[in-house]
């Protein structure tokens, strides 16, 4: 054989192996349901499609990579995340478990998870800064045999396998209970969460897609407060500077903060649906009395356990649903039950709502609050 055809038959050769790997490692098959553990994973709709990876041989590298982090929700997420890595049972199957927070700089994340790509990590669990943006490291995790694994705020995308609650559903049931204590019309002050977010924005249209259908007659004032207690105290009192009195609020987060600003505003207490923050939860129980009619749902921190055993489980076959919508955390002025859905000797910022049995995910206070926030 001369030199010109060796040359090309190595080539073609080269051509076949790189075709072969691209071919064994183009992200997740489409397969038939149900998938593992449907107790716990439970298909966000009927025609959600499930995912079955390539089983691979653990323990396994595996990195959150998260966005913000400047508020309560978020650090207590990371704790979450380390509490739940250093269980037993569960730290049988990592070998490496690393935290990164980038900031609101969505750049900044995709550059972190394609470094983590690049490390050879197993699976990503992302809490993401943007909805978009993420189809090249898609691409890129598929090509590596990467999963990845966001929670809490969603991508615009079928094509990973997602973990969280239904963020409409969270906005019209909280319209849904205003409605119920302060009737058709009013002044309704609504409290935005952090911009771009899908959380943000699929609570926002939830919410609106009650107060604004006829015959209601409300007048919104609406405030950004970033999800965080001091933004909220801050926008919620500008707020009442400029407009005098609400005759209801909804918040989707930093919920005591906008409590606080009614205190300080010596404003009278009003109906109000808020976060799952245990001092809002406290703040209903001490002042339902004096009008504070209030609604907590839960968007609970824990959602990161639940993307890293759903990561797990793919790591090893399984056959996954494409989207996970887990129920949300409830409960208002009439159902708060100390030391139960809320906790009144802890002084601590904490999210209360931490306990999924169907997943085998329950901790305790100290468990989480024993962990650090910081990246490592």
């Amino acid at each position: 054989m001369n030199k010109i055809a060796t040359a090309m038959l190595s080539a073609a050769v080269g051509v076949a192996m790189l075709a072969s790997a691209g071919a064994q490692a183009a992200g997740p098959k489409v397969v038939g349901g149900p998938g593992a553990l449907p107790q716990c994973f439970l298909p966000a709709a009927k025609d959600t499609k499930f995912f079955q990876w390539p089983a691979k041989k653990g323990p396994y590298k595996i990195a959150l990579a998260n966005g913000f982090v400047g508020n309560t929700w978020r650090i207590q997420m990371i704790k979450t995340a380390k509490a739940y890595a250093a269980l037993p049972e569960v730290k049988a199957d990592i070998k490496e478990f690393k935290v990164v927070s980038t900031g609101t700089d969505a750049a900044a994340q995709l550059g972190a998870m394609e470094d983590f790509i690049n490390q050879g990590y197993d699976a990503i669990v992302v809490n993401a800064v943007s909805t978009a943006g993420f189809d090249r490291i898609i691409r890129l995790a598929n090509q590596k045999g990467v999963i990845l694994v966001p929670f809490d705020n969603l991508l615009d995308t079928d094509q990973v396998m997602e973990i969280g609650e239904d963020q409409f559903k969270m906005g019209t049931m909280s319209a849904e209970w205003l409605e119920k204590y302060v009737g058709n019309h009013g002044k309704i002050l609504e409290v935005r969460g952090v911009p771009g977010n899908s959380v943000d924005r699929d609570r926002h249209l939830g919410f609106r897609s009650i107060m604004e259908k006829a015959p209601n007659k409300f007048e919104i004032t609406e405030v950004v407060g970033n999800w965080a207690t001091g933004d909220s105290q801050k926008v919620t009192a500008d707020a009442l500077a400029v407009q005098g009195h609400f005759d209801g609020i909804f918040t989707q987060g930093g919920s005591d903060g906008t409590v606080q600003a009614l205190i300080d505003a010596k404003q009278p207490f009003v109906p109000m649906s808020g976060e799952g923050e245990n001092n809002y939860r406290k703040q209903i129980a001490a002042h339902a009395k004096d009008g504070l009619k209030g609604m907590s749902y839960g968007q609970s921190p824990a959602l990161v356990a639940i993307a890293m055993k759903a990561a797990i489980e793919a790591l090893k076959g399984q056959v996954m649903p494409q989207k996970v919508f887990i129920p949300i955390p409830y409960a208002d002025f009439n159902t708060l039950k100390a030391g139960d859905n809320y906790f009144p000797e802890l002084d601590v910022q904490f999210y209360a709502a931490n306990s999924f049995p169907p997943c085998g995910v329950n901790f305790t206070a100290p468990q989480i609050m024993a962990q650090s926030e910081a990246n490592q």
